[in-house]
Protein backbone atom coordinates (compact mmCIF):
# COMPACT_ATOMS: atom_id res chain seq x y z
CA UNK A 1 0.00 0.00 0.00
CA UNK A 2 1.00 3.21 -0.85
CA UNK A 3 2.21 6.03 2.25
CA UNK A 4 -0.91 8.36 0.88
CA UNK A 5 -3.81 5.47 0.63
CA UNK A 6 -2.39 3.86 3.97
CA UNK A 7 -3.54 7.67 5.41
CA UNK A 8 -7.75 6.56 4.41
CA UNK A 9 -9.78 3.98 5.54
CA UNK A 10 -10.26 2.11 2.51
CA UNK A 11 -7.89 1.89 -0.64
CA UNK A 12 -8.82 3.48 -3.19
CA UNK A 13 -6.69 1.79 -6.00
CA UNK A 14 -8.47 -1.74 -6.79
CA UNK A 15 -11.20 0.44 -7.99
CA UNK A 16 -9.47 2.75 -9.37
CA UNK A 17 -7.22 0.50 -11.60
CA UNK A 18 -9.78 -2.00 -12.69
CA UNK A 19 -12.29 1.12 -14.03
CA UNK A 20 -13.42 0.24 -17.72
CA UNK A 21 -11.63 3.64 -18.72
CA UNK A 22 -8.56 2.88 -20.34
CA UNK A 23 -7.54 6.96 -19.79
CA UNK A 24 -8.29 6.81 -15.68
CA UNK A 25 -6.46 3.20 -15.89
CA UNK A 26 -3.63 4.84 -17.21
CA UNK A 27 -3.38 8.39 -15.03
CA UNK A 28 -4.05 6.36 -11.79
CA UNK A 29 -0.93 3.81 -13.18
CA UNK A 30 0.96 6.62 -13.63
CA UNK A 31 -0.09 9.28 -11.06
CA UNK A 32 -0.28 7.34 -7.98
CA UNK A 33 1.87 4.22 -8.12
CA UNK A 34 4.36 5.91 -10.30
CA UNK A 35 4.66 2.83 -13.20
CA UNK A 36 5.66 3.91 -16.30
CA UNK A 37 2.70 4.30 -18.06
CA UNK A 38 2.04 3.84 -22.44
CA UNK A 39 2.52 7.42 -24.13
CA UNK A 40 -0.03 9.84 -23.29
CA UNK A 41 -0.75 10.28 -27.29
CA UNK A 42 -1.85 6.77 -27.24
CA UNK A 43 -5.06 8.13 -25.51
CA UNK A 44 -5.65 11.00 -28.40
CA UNK A 45 -6.87 8.16 -30.58
CA UNK A 46 -10.00 6.90 -28.37
CA UNK A 47 -13.67 7.54 -29.66
CA UNK A 48 -14.07 9.63 -26.43
CA UNK A 49 -11.56 12.49 -27.67
CA UNK A 50 -12.06 12.04 -31.60
CA UNK A 51 -16.01 12.95 -30.74
CA UNK A 52 -14.80 15.94 -28.83
CA UNK A 53 -12.25 16.81 -32.56
CA UNK A 54 -15.11 16.15 -34.56
CA UNK A 55 -17.17 19.05 -33.61
CA UNK A 56 -14.06 21.61 -33.15
CA UNK A 57 -14.95 24.82 -35.37
CA UNK A 58 -12.27 26.18 -38.10
CA UNK A 59 -11.25 29.27 -35.91
CA UNK A 60 -10.16 26.43 -32.94
CA UNK A 61 -13.44 26.99 -30.49
CA UNK A 62 -16.18 25.13 -29.80
CA UNK A 63 -20.14 26.32 -30.74
CA UNK A 64 -21.94 26.70 -27.20
CA UNK A 65 -25.49 25.24 -27.87
CA UNK A 66 -28.60 27.45 -27.61
CA UNK A 67 -27.40 30.52 -27.24
CA UNK A 68 -29.67 33.19 -28.40
CA UNK A 69 -26.85 35.45 -30.20
CA UNK A 70 -28.97 37.84 -31.74
CA UNK A 71 -29.96 39.13 -28.89
CA UNK A 72 -26.80 38.94 -26.64
CA UNK A 73 -24.12 39.64 -29.29
CA UNK A 74 -21.60 40.43 -26.53
CA UNK A 75 -21.87 37.72 -24.78
CA UNK A 76 -19.09 35.06 -25.90
CA UNK A 77 -20.04 31.62 -24.58
CA UNK A 78 -18.22 30.25 -27.14
CA UNK A 79 -15.76 30.81 -25.00
CA UNK A 80 -17.27 29.08 -22.28
CA UNK A 81 -18.03 25.74 -24.24
CA UNK A 82 -14.05 25.97 -25.76
CA UNK A 83 -12.92 25.99 -21.98
CA UNK A 84 -15.52 23.45 -21.77
CA UNK A 85 -14.17 21.04 -24.79
CA UNK A 86 -10.57 21.72 -24.19
CA UNK A 87 -10.68 21.04 -20.55
CA UNK A 88 -12.11 17.46 -21.71
CA UNK A 89 -8.94 16.79 -23.50
CA UNK A 90 -6.29 18.17 -21.65
CA UNK A 91 -7.52 16.63 -18.22
CA UNK A 92 -8.77 13.50 -19.10
CA UNK A 93 -6.52 12.53 -22.37
CA UNK A 94 -3.69 14.48 -21.91
CA UNK A 95 -3.85 16.62 -25.02
CA UNK A 96 -1.06 19.34 -25.24
CA UNK A 97 0.12 22.05 -27.37
CA UNK A 98 1.44 19.28 -29.50
CA UNK A 99 -1.66 18.41 -30.41
CA UNK A 100 -3.05 21.26 -33.92
CA UNK A 101 -6.64 20.95 -32.01
CA UNK A 102 -4.60 22.70 -28.72
CA UNK A 103 -2.98 25.11 -30.53
CA UNK A 104 -5.76 26.21 -32.40
CA UNK A 105 -8.10 26.24 -29.50
CA UNK A 106 -5.60 28.36 -27.61
CA UNK A 107 -5.19 30.96 -30.34
CA UNK A 108 -8.86 31.03 -30.54
CA UNK A 109 -9.09 31.60 -26.20
CA UNK A 110 -6.53 34.30 -26.75
CA UNK A 111 -8.44 36.20 -29.67
CA UNK A 112 -10.57 37.04 -26.44
CA UNK A 113 -7.72 38.89 -24.37
CA UNK A 114 -8.37 42.37 -23.57
CA UNK A 115 -5.45 44.95 -24.21
CA UNK A 116 -5.22 44.75 -19.94
CA UNK A 117 -4.41 40.90 -20.10
CA UNK A 118 -7.79 39.54 -19.27
CA UNK A 119 -10.14 37.42 -20.82
CA UNK A 120 -13.02 38.45 -21.52
CA UNK A 121 -16.25 37.54 -22.91
CA UNK A 122 -18.61 34.76 -20.92
CA UNK A 123 -19.65 38.17 -19.04
CA UNK A 124 -20.01 39.91 -21.68
CA UNK A 125 -17.62 43.11 -21.43
CA UNK A 126 -16.92 42.82 -18.15
CA UNK A 127 -14.13 41.40 -15.93
CA UNK A 128 -13.87 37.86 -15.08
CA UNK A 129 -11.20 37.09 -12.78
CA UNK A 130 -12.50 33.40 -12.05
CA UNK A 131 -13.39 32.37 -15.28
CA UNK A 132 -9.82 34.10 -16.28
CA UNK A 133 -7.85 31.96 -14.00
CA UNK A 134 -9.24 28.78 -14.69
CA UNK A 135 -8.56 29.01 -17.98
CA UNK A 136 -5.21 30.28 -17.89
CA UNK A 137 -4.74 27.37 -15.39
CA UNK A 138 -6.05 25.04 -18.29
CA UNK A 139 -3.44 26.68 -21.27
CA UNK A 140 -0.89 25.83 -18.30
CA UNK A 141 -1.68 22.45 -18.11
CA UNK A 142 -1.76 21.98 -22.13
CA UNK A 143 1.93 23.67 -21.97
CA UNK A 144 1.74 27.04 -22.77
CA UNK A 145 3.72 28.20 -19.07
CA UNK A 146 5.99 30.06 -21.65
CA UNK A 147 4.05 32.46 -23.75
CA UNK A 148 4.21 35.87 -22.94
CA UNK A 149 0.33 36.64 -23.08
CA UNK A 150 -0.03 34.08 -20.54
CA UNK A 151 2.54 35.95 -18.48
CA UNK A 152 0.38 38.88 -19.27
CA UNK A 153 -2.53 37.19 -18.02
CA UNK A 154 -1.12 36.02 -14.63
CA UNK A 155 0.17 39.23 -13.76
CA UNK A 156 -3.43 41.21 -14.32
CA UNK A 157 -5.00 38.34 -11.50
CA UNK A 158 -2.43 39.79 -9.25
CA UNK A 159 -3.73 43.32 -10.11
CA UNK A 160 -7.10 42.26 -9.30
CA UNK A 161 -6.36 41.58 -5.70
CA UNK A 162 -8.69 42.82 -2.98
CA UNK A 163 -7.29 44.34 0.13
CA UNK A 164 -7.52 41.14 2.49
CA UNK A 165 -5.43 39.21 -0.71
CA UNK A 166 -8.19 37.17 -2.31
CA UNK A 167 -10.42 38.19 -5.27
CA UNK A 168 -13.88 38.66 -6.44
CA UNK A 169 -15.58 38.62 -9.38
CA UNK A 170 -17.06 42.71 -9.29
CA UNK A 171 -20.13 41.72 -11.02
CA UNK A 172 -21.26 39.78 -7.85
CA UNK A 173 -21.35 42.79 -5.77
CA UNK A 174 -23.50 44.92 -7.97
CA UNK A 175 -26.59 44.73 -6.48
CA UNK A 176 -29.14 42.28 -8.74
CA UNK A 177 -31.51 45.42 -9.67
CA UNK A 178 -28.48 46.87 -10.74
CA UNK A 179 -27.62 44.55 -13.67
CA UNK A 180 -29.80 45.76 -16.38
CA UNK A 181 -28.95 44.82 -19.72
CA UNK A 182 -26.75 47.68 -20.91
CA UNK A 183 -24.47 46.34 -18.42
CA UNK A 184 -22.87 43.44 -20.57
CA UNK A 185 -21.94 45.90 -22.86
CA UNK A 186 -20.68 48.51 -20.65
CA UNK A 187 -17.21 49.39 -19.47
CA UNK A 188 -16.00 46.70 -17.17
CA UNK A 189 -17.14 47.79 -13.44
CA UNK A 190 -14.01 47.99 -11.13
CA UNK A 191 -13.59 46.15 -8.55
CA UNK A 192 -14.39 47.62 -4.89
CA UNK A 193 -10.81 46.73 -3.15
CA UNK A 194 -12.47 47.32 0.24
CA UNK A 195 -14.88 44.93 0.04
CA UNK A 196 -14.37 40.82 1.55
CA UNK A 197 -13.61 38.55 -1.28
CA UNK A 198 -15.05 35.39 -2.45
CA UNK A 199 -14.02 31.74 -1.93
CA UNK A 200 -15.31 31.06 -4.98
CA UNK A 201 -13.05 33.50 -7.45
CA UNK A 202 -10.31 32.76 -4.89
CA UNK A 203 -9.95 29.34 -5.26
CA UNK A 204 -10.33 29.48 -9.00
CA UNK A 205 -8.05 31.79 -9.67
CA UNK A 206 -5.27 30.66 -7.77
CA UNK A 207 -5.59 27.04 -9.84
CA UNK A 208 -3.44 29.19 -12.28
CA UNK A 209 -1.40 30.92 -10.45
CA UNK A 210 0.02 27.80 -8.40
CA UNK A 211 0.73 25.66 -11.38
CA UNK A 212 3.04 28.06 -12.38
CA UNK A 213 6.71 27.76 -10.97
CA UNK A 214 7.15 31.22 -11.13
CA UNK A 215 3.77 33.05 -9.74
CA UNK A 216 3.33 30.03 -6.96
CA UNK A 217 6.40 31.42 -5.00
CA UNK A 218 5.18 34.64 -4.61
CA UNK A 219 3.92 36.26 -1.06
CA UNK A 220 0.59 37.22 -2.73
CA UNK A 221 -0.11 33.49 -3.70
CA UNK A 222 0.52 32.33 -0.51
CA UNK A 223 -1.09 34.82 1.47
CA UNK A 224 -4.68 34.24 -0.65
CA UNK A 225 -3.74 30.24 -0.08
CA UNK A 226 -4.11 31.03 3.26
CA UNK A 227 -7.19 33.55 2.64
CA UNK A 228 -9.09 30.46 0.89
CA UNK A 229 -7.87 27.60 3.93
CA UNK A 230 -9.46 30.08 6.37
CA UNK A 231 -12.80 29.79 4.69
CA UNK A 232 -13.59 25.89 4.63
CA UNK A 233 -17.30 25.03 4.96
CA UNK A 234 -18.25 28.92 5.20
CA UNK A 235 -20.39 30.45 3.12
CA UNK A 236 -19.26 32.33 0.48
CA UNK A 237 -19.55 36.43 0.71
CA UNK A 238 -21.68 36.63 -2.72
CA UNK A 239 -24.36 34.88 -3.66
CA UNK A 240 -23.20 32.72 -6.31
CA UNK A 241 -22.58 28.96 -4.83
CA UNK A 242 -23.07 30.72 -1.45
CA UNK A 243 -24.12 28.38 0.73
CA UNK A 244 -21.64 25.90 2.34
CA UNK A 245 -22.63 22.78 1.00
CA UNK A 246 -20.83 23.50 -2.24
CA UNK A 247 -17.65 22.40 -0.45
CA UNK A 248 -18.38 19.06 -1.29
CA UNK A 249 -19.61 19.63 -4.38
CA UNK A 250 -17.13 18.19 -7.43
CA UNK A 251 -16.90 17.86 -10.30
CA UNK A 252 -13.76 16.80 -12.92
CA UNK A 253 -12.32 18.24 -14.60
CA UNK A 254 -12.19 20.74 -11.90
CA UNK A 255 -14.74 23.62 -12.24
CA UNK A 256 -16.04 25.82 -9.33
CA UNK A 257 -14.19 25.73 -6.06
CA UNK A 258 -14.99 23.44 -3.48
CA UNK A 259 -12.76 21.44 -0.95
CA UNK A 260 -11.31 18.75 -3.66
CA UNK A 261 -10.17 21.91 -5.68
CA UNK A 262 -8.70 23.86 -2.74
CA UNK A 263 -6.94 20.89 -1.01
CA UNK A 264 -5.25 20.26 -4.62
CA UNK A 265 -3.91 24.09 -4.76
CA UNK A 266 -2.81 24.30 -1.06
CA UNK A 267 -1.06 20.69 -1.60
CA UNK A 268 0.84 22.05 -4.84
CA UNK A 269 1.95 25.03 -2.56
CA UNK A 270 3.53 22.68 -0.14
CA UNK A 271 1.29 22.94 2.63
CA UNK A 272 1.41 20.80 5.28
CA UNK A 273 -0.82 18.13 5.90
CA UNK A 274 -0.54 18.56 9.37
CA UNK A 275 -1.70 22.14 9.24
CA UNK A 276 -5.19 22.25 11.29
CA UNK A 277 -7.62 23.59 8.43
CA UNK A 278 -5.97 21.11 5.74
CA UNK A 279 -6.49 18.12 8.16
CA UNK A 280 -10.03 19.20 8.35
CA UNK A 281 -10.63 19.10 4.82
CA UNK A 282 -8.51 15.90 4.69
CA UNK A 283 -10.57 14.55 7.82
CA UNK A 284 -13.80 15.14 5.31
CA UNK A 285 -12.82 12.86 2.35
CA UNK A 286 -11.78 10.23 5.31
CA UNK A 287 -15.11 10.69 6.75
CA UNK A 288 -16.87 10.68 3.50
CA UNK A 289 -15.15 7.65 1.81
CA UNK A 290 -17.24 4.83 0.75
CA UNK A 291 -16.96 1.13 1.21
CA UNK A 292 -15.54 0.32 -2.35
CA UNK A 293 -12.34 3.42 -1.64
CA UNK A 294 -14.21 6.16 -3.67
CA UNK A 295 -16.50 9.50 -3.55
CA UNK A 296 -19.13 10.68 -4.42
CA UNK A 297 -19.97 13.78 -6.49
CA UNK A 298 -22.53 15.19 -4.34
CA UNK A 299 -24.13 15.27 -7.91
CA UNK A 300 -25.86 12.33 -8.30
CA UNK A 301 -29.60 12.10 -8.47
CA UNK A 302 -31.04 11.77 -5.55
CA UNK A 303 -33.72 8.52 -4.97
CA UNK A 304 -32.15 6.19 -6.92
CA UNK A 305 -29.91 3.36 -5.39
CA UNK A 306 -27.92 2.20 -8.73
CA UNK A 307 -25.66 5.05 -10.33
CA UNK A 308 -25.98 5.81 -14.24
CA UNK A 309 -22.93 5.20 -16.08
CA UNK A 310 -22.40 9.04 -16.46
CA UNK A 311 -22.65 9.08 -12.96
CA UNK A 312 -20.32 6.11 -12.14
CA UNK A 313 -17.39 7.67 -14.14
CA UNK A 314 -17.88 10.78 -12.47
CA UNK A 315 -16.96 9.51 -9.62
CA UNK A 316 -14.17 8.02 -10.77
CA UNK A 317 -12.64 10.28 -11.77
CA UNK A 318 -13.59 12.86 -8.98
CA UNK A 319 -12.13 9.89 -6.83
CA UNK A 320 -8.57 9.94 -8.72
CA UNK A 321 -8.21 13.56 -8.38
CA UNK A 322 -8.83 13.21 -4.46
CA UNK A 323 -6.28 10.57 -4.54
CA UNK A 324 -3.42 12.73 -6.27
CA UNK A 325 -4.20 15.47 -3.65
CA UNK A 326 -3.64 12.99 -0.88
CA UNK A 327 -0.43 11.86 -3.05
CA UNK A 328 0.74 15.33 -3.11
CA UNK A 329 0.48 15.79 0.52
CA UNK A 330 2.15 12.77 1.28
CA UNK A 331 4.61 12.59 -1.67
CA UNK A 332 4.16 9.23 -2.98
CA UNK A 333 4.81 8.95 -5.43
CA UNK A 334 3.79 12.10 -7.04
CA UNK A 335 5.69 15.46 -6.23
Amino acid sequence: MAVWSAELPVDPLPALLSADNQALRTFASRDLLGQKARPVQDLWALPEPLKILSKQQRDGSWRYPGQNRARFPEINYDLLETFRQLGLLVYKYGFDQGHAAVRDAAEYIFTCQAPEGDLRGILGTQYMPYYHGVICELLLQASYGDDPRLDKGLDWLLSMRQDDGGWIVPMQAIPAHQKVRELWSAPPVAPDRSLPSSHLATGMVLRALVVHPRWRQMPEVLAAADLLKSRFFRPDAYNDRKAPHYWTKFQYPFWWTNLLTALDSLARLGFSATDPSIRQGTQWFSDHQQDNGLWKTSYEQKGRSNLSAKEQEAMLWVSLAACRMYARFYRDPLS
